[in-house]
């Protein structure tokens, strides 16, 4: 077996390799990288190191190879066409003839157009025909807790997401997750909606926040439009504050709340509590 993950040198994709390692032997696993210098710490532990651009699907051939299993992690360049750099790396999947194509999604895939990419990506690999996981990830707790500095210096945690709950879960949690897919039998052609064991609010979020830091730390809803320029305001580049705002305004309709406990099952243990992932944003 070999398994083959994209993106091996983001967060998301070290910590899927770093779970891989605790059950497949590193000779079998292969980290897709575009700077092999940001790789080479997983080289040094014994995994191969491949260079590869979504940005240059020539860059792909000859990569995969039948039997393999690959994890697509889904592009962050918002600027630029993520459906045509996913497709770039599912057409050589299909060449190769793969044994598994994993792709993280995002979590009941509804809403308006921040998940059209998405929607798209998932729509070509079902086309395919080859055998297939997708992986709906939800939040992330560190795209929560990242905002615990800027609460506490502005004295509330500003946030579009009205009163909607979300189930999040932390990165290793989502990392457990895929490589439990990857190294394991029978996810052909499934699709996992992941997220956390309990859903949550920003209120109860700032409350907790207000209670381990010791200060008195508010949650302030705004509107969409308000908060996207105040990450403008900010220096959050073009598209991210629009996607920002665009993610807020799923959570308060409730499409991020979803609990489905396939999460926790992939990963063999319960989901890491965001208060657990608040305390380690304040320690730092």
């Amino acid at each position: 077996m070999s398994v083959i993950v994209t993106g091996a040198s983001g967060k998301l994709g070290r910590l899927v390799i770093d779970h891989l390692l605790a059950t497949v032997p590193a000779y079998e696993v292969t980290a897709v990288a575009r700077d092999p210098a940001k790789a080479g710490d997983l080289a040094a532990r014994g995994v191969t190191v491949a260079v590869a651009d979504y940005n240059s699907p020539e860059s792909f051939d000859g990569l995969l190879r039948a039997g393999d299993r690959v994890l697509l992690i889904s592009g962050s360049e918002m600027h630029l066409d993520r459906v045509a750099q996913h497709k770039a790396v599912l057409g050589a999947a299909v060449k190769a003839g793969v044994a598994l194509f994993a792709y993280t999604s995002v979590l009941g895939l509804q809403g308006g157009p921040v998940n059209d990419d998405h929607r798209a990506t998932e729509d070509a690999i079902r086309a395919s025909g080859i055998p297939y996981s997708l992986l709906r990830n939800g939040l992330y707790h560190e795209m929560a807790t990242m905002n615990i500095p800027a609460a506490l210096e502005r004295g509330a945690l500003v946030r579009a997401a009205g009163d909607g709950r979300l189930a999040s879960a932390s990165r290793a949690d989502y990392a457990a997750a895929a490589a439990a897919v990857l190294a394991g039998d029978g996810h052909e052609d499934t699709v996992y909606e992941l997220s956390g064991d309990t859903a949550w609010s920003f209120a109860e979020f700032a409350a907790e926040v207000s209670k381990q830091s010791g200060r008195h730390v508010p949650y302030h809803a705004v509107t969409g439009e308000e908060y996207a320029a105040m990450l403008s305001g900010a220096g959050l580049p073009d598209p991210l504050p629009h996607v920002m705002a665009g993610i807020d305004a799923s959570i308060a309709a409730g499409e991020l709340a979803l609990t489905t406990g396939d999460l926790s099952r992939l990963a063999g243990r319960p989901t890491t509590p965001v208060a657990d992932a608040i305390a380690a944003a304040l320690a730092g």
